[in-house]
């Protein structure tokens, strides 16, 4: 049975050189078996001319094919100018290509760096870029202002994690890359004829070849190019006029967000918790600049976070255990914005347009069906009650447009509504918040679209408990715990939360210029006392970056996203009183088919639900996917080549380069004889982050009593936490704070206690083994009785396999031969067998 597989990139390393008429751009795969190149004219002082080749190249002929063009392009001798061929930059990816008032420019990757590792598929973030200038300074036509346009396009790469891969779809959910490898045979060879015609009108390489090597045997696997999901791309505009030029080898689609992956070892099981944010490109902005949604119903600050947990002991798609939890956030679904012609903390909320049949609201739904499916959940956690009406404008307009639209659906698909005023809760010291979030997590586990008004901290948040919870299902469904359940203060859960601290700090610098303000142990309550020294100045750096480079900021995403694009018969970007028109591109025309207010959604949604339509083998989606099939021992698909390189020599820094957020081994408990399980509750204390000298007896029982009222309490004990959290309130200390009440003679002494523990402990290892001990005389006899192995020379030089009788190794071939078709003649035996077992079965 034909298998599908996904097309690993055959451009990952590239050379750009260089000649007074032209640029060479020299692409290769990782092995450098595989050589294509661009040739991109530099006479031309505006228009941008690209030609492939489309011919594969071996190492030997690519080095003639430079060695003839260094040769061609010498200047004679005595003539001025330089000579031969010259090499500009390495890089290992191509961004795009962009234009100003001058000629195009292309953008490299110059530095990937890898964050992640999902089944073989290698995640990058790039940390530098570089831009060159095409066209040759003898027909470059200057212009004033290109500097600034160019200086300001540099500054949307300040921003952190922009993301790529060579084999992975990032721009798609790992249910859809799944879904999309496990479809039946019959769907990919009913579309043999219709691909094919269709990508031979675009490229010859990207036809049905068969490579079939000799001698070996041939099975037929269908590699799958897959059409990304451009809401999530952010230089889809950039390689717009390329996309049908060059092959699709040359294109690398690139998101922009987060990407971090943290290790959790069970008993010596590894286990890989990766989470992926993706910025959505359309209406993208910074904070008070973008605001609400657009006509088209894309909302600012709109972000899919992924979670993914996968057995890393197991490197492969097909073999591997995997499980995948999706979330959005995103800004109310409504035309509102912020005047921020005065600068002040909270400018007042408005709402610019009157939308009474929730037509905005409607379309960004229709979106989520489309992606998702149902049920749809909203958490709502924008104020509801306020003396002056501020964040409640948000909540009384969003409330009547769900109900507005839920009228039209059917009953089971109807969007869920939980609104909670997560703030009024906050200040409330009989309550505790992250209880109440535990609570509706339980429910809510499904596509879950969370918002504040900033969809930052709050957020943040309310997320991470969500995740908390669907992370506990998703150990549970891997076989890893006993029972969907995980409580706060174990290794597990403190490494899940900074990995989604890391991830909510990323996406406030992006859209807010700050990280978080309120993180998790701020609502905890265990925050240290430093840390509202630390609040201040988030808020400060935020006031900062939205008053004075929010601006300079959103011009950068105009023109990185094309969303502006110079011309000498406009006004200068930086002149515009807004870029309201940029982003609303069908306001000023005249739609042609309106889309009905009570159908709102998209025609053959609705017949899929709950399925949604992007995961539906249709004709529509299977013209998305580029179908070419390959022999299965083609490198273009092979996944373990790829991830472990044989074919070269690797050192440790190269093999295991991932910059990985962190791992279990930092939380590990320093003292001996405590359970390593990951699951275990543990004190503060005993944690691997140490602390500078032990609390005092007084301070260890608030912290514990706080610790126990964070967590989710017996009923009959509810109201003794929530005592003991008020109580304890003026005396919050944290494990990475010393208390005020210590005296600097106490604080010496703790220490010199401390230091002197850790000497004890430091011959010990975390899971309580004493390396320093020497074993005794009856281990050393029963270790020697014992036999250590069965083979009778094993060792890392030589392993001698054992001895087996020839009935054994008869069994053995014949289930060989079995399972590859060959079924040997039956003896008598067999013959009698199954004699008697149908005269019992059947007579």
């Amino acid at each position: 049975m034909p298998q599908s597989a996904a097309i690993i990139s055959g451009i990952q390393r590239m050379v750009l050189y260089e000649t007074r008429a032209r640029y060479f751009l020299v692409g290769s795969n990782d092995a450098q078996t595989k050589y294509r190149v661009l040739k991109i004219d530099r006479t031309e002082p505006r228009d941008l001319v690209i030609i492939d080749d489309k011919h594969v190249y071996n190492q030997q002929e690519v080095k003639e094919l430079l060695g003839r063009l260094d040769l061609g392009n010498r200047t004679k001798i005595g003539q001025k100018g330089s000579s031969g061929l010259s090499r500009a930059v390495t890089a290992f990816g191509i961004v795009g290509f962009v234009r100003f008032l001058e000629g195009y420019y292309i953008v490299l990757i110059t530095k990937p760096r890898k964050m992640a590792d999902i089944g073989g598929h290698s995640i990058y973030k790039i940390e530098d870029t570089t831009m060159i200038y095409i066209p040759n300074d003898s027909v470059r036509v200057t212009h004033p202002d290109e500097a600034r346009y160019s200086q300001t396009v540099l500054v949307s790469y300040d921003f952190a994690f922009v993301l790529c891969s060579y084999s992975y779809d990032l721009s798609h959910s790992l249910q859809y890359n799944l879904t999309l490898l496990q479809r039946p045979y019959e769907q990919w060879s009913s579309a043999d004829s219709s691909t094919e015609e269709e990508v031979h009108t675009q490229s010859k390489q990207d036809s049905f070849d068969i490579f079939e090597d000799e001698g070996l045997p041939t099975q037929v696997v269908y590699g799958l190019h897959n059409e990304p999901y451009y809401k999530y791309v952010w230089n889809g505009k950039l390689l717009e006029q390329v996309k049908n030029i060059v092959h699709r080898d040359w294109l690398m689609y690139i998101i922009h967000g987060f990407c971090g992956q943290s290790k959790l070892l069970i008993y010596g099981r590894p286990v890989h918790i990766t989470l992926i944010a993706r910025r959505s490109s359309k209406f993208a902005g910074t904070r008070f600049l973008k605001r609400g949604a657009n006509c088209e119903g894309d909302v600012a600050n709109e972000v899919e976070t992924e979670q993914i947990v996968h057995d890393a002991s197991v490197t492969s798609f097909t073999a591997g255990s995997y499980s995948s939890y999706v979330q959005v956030r995103g800004s109310v679904p409504l035309y509102w914005s912020q005047d921020i012609s005065t600068m002040m903390p909270k400018p007042p909320i408005r709402l610019d347009q009157a939308d009474p049949y929730a037509h905005i609201a409607g379309l960004h739904f229709d979106q989520m069906l489309q992606r998702f499916g149902s049920p749809i959940i909203i958490l709502n956690l924008v104020k509801k009650r306020e003396k002056r009406k501020h964040e409640k404008i948000l909540s009384e307009e969003l409330y009547r447009a769900v109900g507005n639209l839920n009228q039209f659906l059917p009953p089971d698909h109807y969007i869920d509504y939980i609104a909670w005023d997560m703030a009024r809760y906050t200040k409330s010291k009989l309550f505790n918040v992250l209880d109440r979030l535990s609570m509706i997590a339980e429910n809510v586990i499904g596509v879950l679209r969370t918002n504040c008004v900033d969809c930052l901290d709050r957020t943040n948040t309310a997320q991470f408990m969500v995740g908390k919870c669907a992370l506990a299902y998703q150990l549970y469904a891997l076989g890893m715990i006993d029972k969907p359940k995980l409580q706060f203060d174990t290794d597990c859960v403190r490494l899940f939360e900074e990995l989604y601290e890391d991830h909510g700090d990323t996406l406030s610098l992006q859209y807010g210029g700050s990280q978080l303000v309120h993180r998790v142990k701020t609502y905890r309550k265990i925050a240290p006392w430093t840390q509202h020294s630390k609040d201040i100045m988030q808020t400060l750096s935020r006031y900062y970056s939205n008053a004075f480079s929010d601006a300079d900021r959103q011009d950068s995403i105009n023109l990185f996203l094309q969303v502006y694009q110079p011309s000498e018969s406009k006004p200068h970007l930086w002149e515009l009183p807004t870029d309201f028109y940029l982003h609303q591109t069908s306001t000023m025309a005249i739609p042609q088919d309106r889309r009905s207010y009570t159908l709102w959604w998209s025609e053959g949604i609705l017949s899929y639900l709950p399925v949604p339509y992007d995961e539906v083998p249709c004709e529509d989606n299977m013209k998305k996917v580029r179908v070419k099939r390959v022999n299965g021992f083609d490198e273009s698909i092979d996944i373990y080549t790829e991830f472990f390189k044989p074919y070269e020599l690797t050192s440790f820094d190269e093999m295991f380069c991932i910059a990985m957020t962190k791992s279990a081994r930092e939380f590990m408990p320093k003292t001996v004889g405590v359970d390593p399980s990951p699951f275990t509750v543990r004190k503060p204390e005993e944690t691997g982050k140490s602390v500078l000298g032990s609390k005092s007896s007084k301070e260890e029982t608030v912290l514990q009593r706080k610790t126990a009222a964070s967590a989710p309490p017996p009923p009959s004990e509810e109201a003794i936490s929530s005592t003991s959290e008020d109580d304890s309130e003026e005396d919050r200390d944290d494990e990475g704070s010393v208390s005020q009440r210590s005296t600097p003679i106490k604080l010496l002494t703790e220490y010199g206690e401390s230091a002197r523990t850790q000497e004890q402990h430091m011959s010990k290892e975390p899971y309580g083994l004493n390396l320093a001990e020497f074993p005794s005389e009856d281990d050393l006899f029963i270790y020697q009785r014992e036999p250590v192995s069965r083979f009778p020379e094993d060792s890392i030089y030589a392993v001698s396999p054992p001895q087996v009788d020839r009935d054994s190794r008869d069994v053995f071939e014949s289930h060989v031969m079995t399972s590859q078709g060959q079924v040997r003649a039956l003896c008598r035996e067999d013959m009698l067998m199954y004699r008697e077992y149908i005269k019992n079965r059947y007579m």
